[in-house]
């Protein structure tokens, strides 16, 4: 007998759960709670299964028979309603979780932990800012490139060219964690390579001619100003590490008896460690600060306070009141004077490289290449601080 409205509304819970049939395997499950649900039974490949449509009044009883129907229908067509439920539910799932914002935001907290503090900051900021207020909703595997491009374009044509090349970069990256993850099946970001103009190279500003380093020797030397930065002014061009590499270094990572400055991976740019060895012109200026500021943490310590060193701008203010412009002279362009003039020397581009402390693209032998072409390095750079020494009294 086929079930009614009437008789829905009427049934009493009998003092256990139990079932009343509508026929073709339809029926409504009254629980021991006195709720309703929706089920049919069914059997799919001679076993027998049970499909939930949900709770009446919700889904009434017209369109439970609906439900029904299209059940039958699946089945006739070989397929299980049930999975055929159960993949719609996880694919609606995946809907919400696997946004271009939530794996973004995995990506993020996984893969960018070797990041310094600074530029986590900066990759966030780009995909809060930029990224997902236009595809940040939607899901990863169905974007493609116009998608992306839409995201990078607006930024390139309001002449932020370098922005919206980093902002192609993180997006990719993500795909690329999308895919090692199983979220996406490909990286449509590739398919946009060529689409923004080529980046600008911009070399930083250095004095490179021999007659004009010298002079940069000279006006270093005579600079009246706070000790910690002339002395890193002195020390700048016997070891042109990176600026912040300088600026920070710690007594702790210094060995002067055997002439070699160690800096830890996690002070690098390249997350490995770096050995800078030592001139006796550089362990002379280190001697010489040692009793200024040998007894706290940082080598050259900030005006202000000794549990910070010296900021960013600090000696390149002192360059500026040395009277060397913007285009003429930088604190990183002590690295392109000592690359540009030691190539000049004829020195072994691959010591001058690794002295450089640039980036090795195969990851296996970057872990070990810290102490490579130490003695020759060691060696060069005696002979470096020499021929500083010449031009300076030239």
């Amino acid at each position: 007998m086929s079930l009614t409205d009437t008789r829905i509304r009427n049934l009493k819970y009998p003092g256990r759960p139990a079932k009343f049939a509508d026929g073709n395997g339809l029926y409504l499950y009254l629980s021991s709670s006195g709720k309703k649900f929706w089920r049919m039974a069914y059997y799919f490949e001679r076993k027998e299964k049970v499909l939930s449509f949900g709770e009446y009044p919700v889904i009434t009883l017209e369109k439970a028979r609906e439900l029904r129907l299209e059940a039958k229908r699946l089945l006739a067509d070989g397929i299980d309603p049930g999975a055929q439920k159960k993949a719609a539910k996880e694919e609606q799932l995946s809907e919400a979780k696997d946004t271009f914002q939530n794996i973004a935001l995995e990506w993020h907290d996984t893969r960018t932990a070797d990041f310094t503090e600074k530029h986590r900051g900066t990759v966030l900021y780009r995909m809060e800012k930029y990224i997902f207020p236009v595809i940040g909703k939607e899901h990863i595997a169905r974007m493609e490139a116009p998608d992306i491009l839409a995201v990078v374009k607006p930024i390139e044509l309001k002449g932020q060219n370098e922005t919206a090349r980093r902002l192609l970069q993180i997006i990719s990256q993500v795909y690329r964690y999308a895919v090692i993850t199983g979220r996406a099946k490909r990286n449509p970001a590739t398919d946009l390579h060529g689409a923004l103009r080529p980046r600008k190279v911009t070399h930083r500003a250095a004095v490179t001619e021999s007659k004009k380093v010298a002079q940069l020797l000279r006006d270093i030397d005579v600079y009246d100003g706070y000790f910690s930065i002339t002395c890193a002014l002195r020390l700048a061009p016997l070891v042109f590490t990176r600026p912040t590499e300088l600026r920070a270094a710690e007594w702790s990572e210094f060995d002067l008896e055997a002439q070699e400055w160690r800096i830890p991976a996690e002070r690098m740019k390249m997350k490995q460690m770096h050995i800078v060895p030592l001139s006796k012109q550089a362990v002379k200026i280190l001697k010489e600060l040692q009793p200024f500021s040998g007894s706290g943490k940082y080598l050259f310590p900030s005006i202000r306070t000794e549990t910070r060193p010296i900021a960013d701008a600090t000696m390149l203010n002192a360059l500026r009141r040395m009277g060397y412009a913007k285009h003429e002279m930088c604190t990183h362009g002590f690295r392109s004077v000592a690359s540009t003039l030691l190539n000049e020397l004829g020195y072994n581009r691959d010591w001058i490289e690794r002295q450089l402390a640039h980036g090795e693209r195969n990851d296996v032998r970057a872990a070990y290449n810290y102490a490579e072409y130490l003695p020759e390095r060691r060696r060069m750079m005696q002979e470096w601080a020499d021929y500083l020494d010449k031009l300076k009294a030239s």
